[in-house]
């Protein structure tokens, strides 16, 4: 499937919104929920995007069983934007510079050029995602063409060379490279798990390849929130 040409423009700074600038008959995939604004001539068309068993694997990644399409059905240019769900930056990757593929945390996922296939990539210790890992299900996003990721805080890109490694809480992994090796390992030693307060689970990424990570995790936002919310009697 071919994959529209589009034009966009982050607006914002801490709270930022990606704002699409389509051509007549030119469309943009989103997550439901994720549009803000629509300018005259733009429709709606909501799909499970490739039949109930791609809505089905979407709904394993903790996303909707459905994807919105925004066609542009004017004559003219015509604007629609989506916001980040909380507090961060909108990340724009060009797929057709990063091989043509991408793989990125299933919270992350913005929108995307209509064209751009989003599936799903799992690690190989399946039991870190039963267990509180947060990296057990990745989006992989395929296609030429440009889609847009959110990263919680402030972004950190890392370009890891040949054989480099790096652990990253996994909620703090935004998304990296198809080329980087990854893989989701138990934080070692009783005391650091009990008392490190950084969670069980590490994912380790081996290089070459780039990699996106965020200062604010929604994971660690929640849990701030949660542990700050008065206890009702």
């Amino acid at each position: 499937m071919a994959v529209d040409i589009i034009d966009y423009e982050i607006k914002g700074e801490s709270l930022q919104l990606v704002e699409i600038e389509l051509d007549p008959a030119e469309g943009v995939r989103a997550e439901a929920g994720a549009m803000t604004y629509m300018e005259q001539g733009i429709e709606m068309q909501t799909t499970t995007g490739g039949g109930a068993w791609k809505g089905f694997k979407r709904m394993l990644t903790g996303e909707s069983f459905m994807i919105t399409t925004f066609f542009n059905q004017g004559t003219g240019k015509a604007r629609v934007a989506f916001a980040a769900p909380y507090p961060g930056q909108v990340i724009p990757l060009n797929l057709t510079e990063l091989g043509g593929e991408f793989l990125c945390q299933s919270s992350s996922f913005l929108c995307a050029a209509n064209g751009i296939d989003i599936e799903i990539a799992f690690t190989k210790k399946v039991g870190a995602g039963f267990f509180g890992g947060e990296g057990f299900i990745l989006q992989k996003l395929q296609g030429n063409g440009l889609a847009f990721v959110h990263a919680g805080g402030t972004i950190i890109e890392k370009n890891l060379a040949e054989g480099e490694e790096l652990r990253v809480e996994t909620g703090a992994v935004v998304g990296f490279s198809t080329s980087i090796k990854y893989d989701i390992e138990m934080v070692g030693g009783m005391k650091n798990i009990v008392f490190g307060g950084e969670g069980l689970f590490l994912t380790k990424l081996i290089g070459p390849g780039l990699v996106y990570i965020q200062s604010l995790p929604l994971s660690s936002l929640a849990r701030k929130i949660v542990a700050a919310a008065p206890v009702s009697n």
